[in-house]
C-alpha cells in the first residue's frame, strides 16, 4: 500500500503548464499598451467559457466524460492560457485561438469510468477552498510583480527571471486547481506547489 502511495506521489500531476522564458529584449511598446492590445482575446474568452458547467451533470448522472467536450474544454484552457501569459507579459507574442505558442497548457484526458468518481465533482469545488484562499493571496502578489516587471521591460526591455518565475508558478497552480474543481479532468487533489 505504501508503495502504491509512493508511485502515485511520483506521478506527474495530470496537469502541466510553462512559459518559455525569453531572455531577450522585449517589445516595449506592445508591454506599455497591452491592457488595450488584449481586449479582444477577452471579449473571445468572455462569449467561449459559457459551457464549463456542463461537465458536472455528464460526469455525475452518466459518469462520462465525452472526448469532444473535453478537447472543447482543452482548447478554451489552453487560449485562456496563453492570454494569461500575454496580460502578465510572459509573452510578447498575440494569443493566437489555435495556434500552440510559447504558454504551453497540458491536461491529461482522464478515463472517466475509471478514474472519476461520480460524486466527488459535488463537491470538489469546496475541497478546493484552502487553494481558492492561497490562490487569492498569491494573485495579488503576483499582480504587484508582474506591475514591477512590467516598470521594468519599459525601461530595461527584460523581464526578470524571478519574477517571471514566480508569475509562472501561481498561473501553473491556478490551472491544476481550475482543472480539479471547475472542469473536472481529476480526482487527484492537486499539490499545494508552484512548481
Amino acid at each position: 500500500m505504501n508503495d502504491e502511495l509512493n508511485d502515485q506521489s511520483n506521478d506527474e500531476y495530470p496537469v502541466q503548464y510553462n512559459v518559455d522564458y525569453k531572455d531577450g529584449t522585449r517589445n516595449r511598446l506592445t508591454s506599455l499598451f497591452r491592457w488595450i492590445l488584449m481586449i479582444p482575446s477577452l471579449v473571445v474568452l468572455a462569449l467561449a467559457g459559457g459551457l464549463i458547467l456542463a461537465t458536472l451533470p455528464m460526469i455525475l448522472f452518466r459518469k462520462k466524460y465525452p472526448r469532444w467536450f473535453f478537447d472543447y474544454q482543452l482548447q478554451y484552457a489552453k487560449f485562456s492560457a496563453r492570454v494569461t501569459a500575454y496580460a502578465s507579459l510572459q509573452m510578447d507574442e498575440y494569443p493566437s485561438t489555435d495556434d500552440e505558442q510559447s504558454a504551453q497548457l497540458d491536461i491529461t484526458y482522464p478515463d472517466a469510468e475509471a478514474e472519476l468518481n461520480r460524486f466527488l465533482p459535488l463537491v470538489k469545488w469546496i475541497l478546493a477552498i484552502p487553494h481558492f484562499i492561497v490562490i487569492y493571496i498569491l494573485s495579488i502578489i503576483s499582480a504587484i510583480l508582474t506591475f514591477i516587471a512590467w516598470l521594468a521591460i519599459i525601461i530595461t526591455g527584460r523581464y526578470p527571471k524571478a519574477l517571471f518565475d514566480f508569475n509562472v508558478g501561481v498561473s501553473r497552480w491556478t490551472y491544476r486547481v481550475a482543472a480539479y474543481a471547475f472542469l473536472l479532468t481529476t480526482d487527484r487533489y492537486p499539490p499545494f506547489s508552484l512548481n
